[in-house]
């Protein structure tokens, strides 16, 4: 029933989106009156085919869902633009207006996902981008699944009997969280933390599975995604301190005056920064590299054939055999992440409150269920 109600929610979301936004764009040319307000009227010569820049297009966040293109077709999906301009007020329009960025629409321009005013005032940008996009629907399959399971749990279905349908696949993924993450990390208070490590895990999780379809956004691979994570999860680890922890931060017992006067400021670092840093920089590093090596193996397809057609199609087989190879790893990626990500968060908070007075054991002591 779960399975149906998502896939139903993703259908409408896509459905929606094409029936309001969808456009099929084609290129217009340079040398066209009125296309654009750009100088010149020489059509442009054949573009040198440039990897990196078509790598970083597809990594980057977009006003729009990219499927293919073919010559000059498009097949994309374009989202709301809503821009603030101290000179225009508020603006809202599809970002299809920019054609590809070819088009000057109400003023604004867009370059390479980047929109500015085309006389050079400030602007504001506060449009619903795929990255925005895709999580709020990350967010909504999330309570949706959860939610569904949830009520089949409170009549009985899981407990009195065996679990169905996704209570099979979610509810062994709760018990390894539970079992291997919280426990061994937080002891008797794993289950203060359990909901807020199991939101994380789950919530990444399925940003990036959905960062595997293509056309789709990588959620994950966005600084300003993990940027937030990692500031959530310091904000858990500094509620969780107590007076313990801090005198050993601030005034190291055992240790000589003048190596506390550098072991302090270090301690500090590590605290707000260092760890944070650890949770932002892994997470975001992994899910790119996944997809860049993806990309490269396929742009190598294109490589070959600019220089011979004949090298081109050689080398087709073996550029898809090693993309479908590293796919399945990412696949692989995407939970080990989501795992590496919630297991560090609990393995912080832990030593936040490990070794207090009211604590003398530890927090490693066995937990009866």
């Amino acid at each position: 029933m779960a399975a149906q109600r998502i896939k139903s929610l993703l259908v409408a979301v896509f459905s929606s989106g094409i029936i309001l936004f969808s456009n099929i764009s084609f290129a217009q040319d340079h040398g066209a009156e009125g296309a654009t307000e750009q100088s010149g009227s020489h059509q442009p010569a054949e573009e040198k085919l440039d990897p990196a820049k078509i790598i970083m297009n597809h990594i980057k966040d977009a006003h729009e869902f990219h499927f293919f293109s073919v010559g000059d077709f498009h097949a994309t999906i374009p989202l709301p633009v809503i821009l603030y301009s101290p000179t225009k007020g508020l603006s809202m329009f599809s970002s299809a207006n920019f054609e590809h960025g070819h088009t000057i629409y109400n003023g604004y321009i867009s370059n390479e996902g980047v929109i500015t005013a085309a006389d050079g005032s400030a602007v504001y940008d506060f449009s619903m981008t795929k990255n925005v996009v895709q999580m709020i629907i990350a967010l909504i399959v999330l309570v949706l699944l959860m939610t569904g399971i949830a009520k089949k749990y409170k009549t009985g279905q899981g407990v009195t009997t065996a679990p169905k349908g996704w209570q099979n696949a979610i509810e062994p993924v709760i018990t390894f969280v539970r079992d291997e993450v919280a426990r061994p990390n937080l002891g008797h208070k794993a289950n203060k933390y359990l909901p807020y490590l199991l939101t994380v895990f789950f919530f990444i999780l399925i940003n990036n599975l959905f960062g595997l379809i293509p056309g789709a956004a990588n959620v994950t691979g966005n600084t300003a995604f993990t940027m937030v994570l990692g500031i959530i999860s310091l904000v858990v680890i500094l509620g969780s301190t107590n007076s313990h922890f801090w005198g050993h931060i601030f005034w190291p017992p055992g240790v000589p005056i003048f190596v506390k006067v550098i072991l302090i400021p270090i301690e500090l670092l590590g605290v707000l920064v260092i760890k944070p840093a650890a949770l932002i920089i892994r997470l975001f590093a992994n899910m790119v590299a996944g997809h860049i090596i993806i990309l490269s193996f396929i742009s190598l397809i294109f490589i070959f054939g600019a220089m011979s057609k004949v090298a081109g199609f050689g080398f087709s087989p073996i550029s898809v055999l090693f993309t479908v190879f590293i796919y399945f790893i990412e696949l692989l990626v995407v939970f080990i992440q989501a795992f590496i990500f919630t297991n560090l968060t609990a393995v912080f908070i832990g030593q936040s409150f490990e070794g207090s007075h009211d604590d003398v054991d530890g927090h490693h002591e066995p937990v009866v269920a």
